[in-house]
């Protein structure tokens, strides 16, 4: 049987290999970054990618699952896509929010991020290019949709080239190493209602200001930090950047809990998948006549598109009530039963995007 220094030993001959074939992979990402320049084509290809973690989780991958896998090669493909052309992405800030995690956990950790403090100023930085890309939340599965990114989606000149879908999962994080011995826990609203039964199971018999409520779970974790005896109900992301030991993982009450996210862009990204989606904002033209939604719908049954999710919206255009609509159907823009519906109703449909469904 090998001793642990040379199993050790192996295991640095291994690392050596990879790096060297990381380097060599990097040399050919840079020559592909540079014909992409001087065809001004984008660099980011979420369904490339999805289509590299899926030819190699199909093959023999022995104690890696394929989530071990995706996440290994997440990092690859963040490095290589700074390589190809650095990236500026925005997110819905601050740091350490979900919003971060997810952005993250698409573009990498070596990518270089904006954290801006409303919905709006992440629209505005990718509108005017001080962002390549921004993230931004739009649903979330217990809460419903965000109304504000819906609204901004209808108003903007941009598109959408990708959606994320992240489980919000917290954790309670502290320094001190006995939960007997914390004195107060901060976290937002959001987060004590959300992990209820494992407060009531821990800490029932605490007084009100035990609970502190603060602006965002990433300003809880850094208040844990700054206080030894405090506890933060916080995001992963968060207890990372600011070095806090987790002690509870998942304590969310619901496990079904998802947000999904939308990647914004001033460029559409489109390219078909085995499985896409396409967004719309719709805006009837004869919305005071009976059936002008059945029959907006009677048009997508008769080309066979089927419709995923629909939303009304007010318009905020006009003093009367009148409204808009939100909707998600399966196919992408370039299907033919597709492009038949935005001719069709060209005067009504604001095209948002076409994205690999992940839902």
């Amino acid at each position: 049987m090998k001793s642990i220094q040379q199993l050790r030993e192996s295991i640095d001959n291994i690392d050596d290999s990879i790096l060297k074939l990381l380097v060599e992979r990097m040399e050919f990402v840079e020559e592909i970054g540079r014909l992409k320049r001087e065809n001004n084509t984008v660099i980011y290809h979420p369904d490339r990618e999805k289509e590299i973690v899926d030819r190699l989780a199909s093959k023999y991958t022995g104690k890696l699952s394929k989530a071990a896998i995706e996440a290994i090669f997440l990092e690859i493909f963040g490095v290589s896509r700074n390589l190809e052309l650095p990236e500026i992405i925005s997110f819905l800030g601050p740091e350490g929010s979900f919003t971060h995690q997810a952005a993250e956990s698409r573009f990498g950790a070596v990518a270089d991020y904006i954290s801006l403090p409303s919905i709006r100023s992440v629209f505005d930085s990718v509108e005017t290019g001080r962002a390549k890309y921004g993230v931004v939340p739009i649903e979330n599965n217990q809460e419903g949709m965000v109304k504000e990114t819906m609204d901004l989606l209808n108003e903007r000149n941009l598109f959408i080239i990708s959606e994320i879908i992240i489980p919000v999962n917290f954790c309670l994080a502290s320094k001190e190493n006995s939960i007997h011995q914390i004195q107060k826990i901060y976290s937002k609203d959001i987060a004590f209602q959300q992990c209820k039964g494992f407060l009531q199971d821990y800490f029932n018999h605490k007084p009100e200001d035990f609970f502190v409520q603060v602006d965002s779970t990433s300003k809880a974790a850094k208040l844990a930090v700054e206080d030894t005896k405090a506890a933060a109900l916080c995001s992963h992301i968060a207890a990372k950047i600011y070095s806090l030991p987790i002690l509870f993982d998942n304590i969310q009450d619901s496990e079904s809990n998802q947000t999904r996210f939308f990647i914004i862009s001033k460029v559409e990204n489109l390219k078909k998948t085995d499985k896409d989606k396409t967004s719309l904002a719709i805006k009837l033209k004869h919305d005071d006549k009976p059936g002008a939604l059945l029959s907006l719908l009677k048009d997508f049954e008769d080309v066979q598109i089927n419709l995923l999710k629909i939303e009304s919206r007010p318009q905020k255009d006009t003093h009367e009530f009148k409204f808009w609509f939100f909707i998600d159907i399966e196919g992408n823009k370039l299907d033919e039963n597709v492009q038949l519906i935005l001719d069709k109703r060209k005067d009504e449909i604001i095209f948002l995007g076409s994205y690999m469904n992940l839902c």
